[in-house]
This record gives structure tokens, sequence and C-alpha cells, in this order.
């Protein structure tokens, strides 16, 4: 988080602001997107991806409190998973599962695989690989890559992420959930929802339900069924 690479965007902010000719202010101070610069620039995108999996350890209080969401399904592709530590936990409690770990070539290109966990390179913004579960946010494209009837199984999306305007929740969560609204406008172009927003989303992804279970501190592990 305070590495120069995602500092300086921080500090481009006000200029993005007035020029907006780029996306992000990420692409302000570098030039490229995030994710072309990870690929250019390999000692960073290492620092990034080990942060996102040292994140990913979180996991294992999902799979220890809520094992009931894995039941019934055999196959699960965690999107945009980077090297597979969501997946590799997933399965020390779920084994028979069948994981795919979607991700960038450059992310997960000589990555050790198994029977039961594969990597496949890719753009999860154009193609998701079929599954009984999704896990995370590209919601058109996971609905098209869910199975809906699979031996009598109904599929679903797995998302873990922060909801606004959580009624329980305490101001200073609040405030951080917001800071980490900005992030990723940052970064990213992307953005913090509150459960009306999500609720608008699951619709026009093509889903007809979901459950928020507020497991994880800042955030949430929501369920959305077709």
């Amino acid at each position: 988080m305070v590495d120069p690479v995602l500092v300086t965007p921080w500090q481009l902010l006000e200029e993005w602001f007035h020029k907006n000719e780029e996306a992000t202010p990420f692409e302000t101070a570098h030039g490229v997107p995030m994710w072309d610069f990870c690929a250019q620039n390999p000692i960073f995108d290492r620092v990034f991806n080990e942060g996102m999996a040292s994140d990913s350890q979180m996991m294992r209080l999902v799979v220890k409190d809520c094992r009931e969401v894995f039941e019934g399904l055999n196959s699960l592709v965690d999107v945009g998973g980077g090297t597979g530590i969501v997946a590799k936990t997933i399965l020390e409690a779920v084994p028979h599962l069948k994981c795919t770990v979607l991700d960038l070539p450059h992310v997960v290109a000589n990555m050790p695989q198994s029977e039961n966990l594969i990597y496949v390179g890719g753009n999860m913004f154009q193609s998701i690989p079929h599954a009984d579960a999704i896990l995370l946010k590209i919601l058109k494209r996971c609905r098209e890559a869910i199975k809906d009837k699979y031996e009598g199984r109904k599929g679903k999306v797995l998302i873990i992420d922060m909801v606004l305007d959580r009624d329980e929740e305490e101001a200073d969560m609040t405030e951080v959930k917001l800071i980490f609204d900005v992030l990723v406008m940052v970064v990213a172009a992307g953005r913090q929802r509150t459960e009306k927003e999500l609720e608008k989303l699951f619709l026009e992804g093509g889903f007809m339900s979901y459950k928020i279970t507020p497991v994880l501190g800042l955030r949430s592990l929501i369920q959305v069924f077709p």
C-alpha cells in the first residue's frame, strides 16, 4: 500500500479530476492501466500478487465458519484468483472440488497444477470457464458461466467484498470502507457499493436473489443465485 507505484496516483488525484483524460489516476501517473503496468513490471507485479495472496488468507475464516456455502458443489472457478491461495484454502476443506483459477496469463504462467487445481490464463471480461460456482464479481460473464441445471444443482456466484452503509457497523468501519472506495477508483476505476446498488447489479446481471453475511470484518460473504 505504501509502494511509490500506488502512492503516486493519489498525489495526482486533483490533476486527474480536472483533466479527466485517463480512466484512472493510476493511468495519469504511469501512462498505462494498472494491469498493463503489472504485466510490464515484474518486480511490482510480484509484490502486488504477494499482497493479494496475504489478503486472501481470510478465506480460511470463510471455509471454517461458512462450510455450508460449498455444499452441493462439484466445481468452482476463482475469477482473478492470482496464485491460487483462495482455491488452495477451499480445497483443504472441500477436497473433492474441481477448482479452476482464472487470471491474466503472466500471473498464472508456470503455476504447478494438480488433478483438482488448474490454472487458466485469460481475460475475465471476455469469458469465464463453466462451473457450479464462480468466485468474484464480473456478474454478466459469471451468469453465463454458471450451469443452471447440472445433475439437479443450481449454480451461484460467491463474492467477498465490502458493503457500504450497513446499519450495524461502527463509524470507523464506515470510514475505512470509504477510503477503500476512493482507492479502487484511483487504481482501477472501481467503487464500493451499498446493498441497494449491489442488488441493482445482480438484477441487471440476470440473477434473482442474494444473501449477504457480514463475517469478515470490513468484508461480507455474498451469495448470488440465478
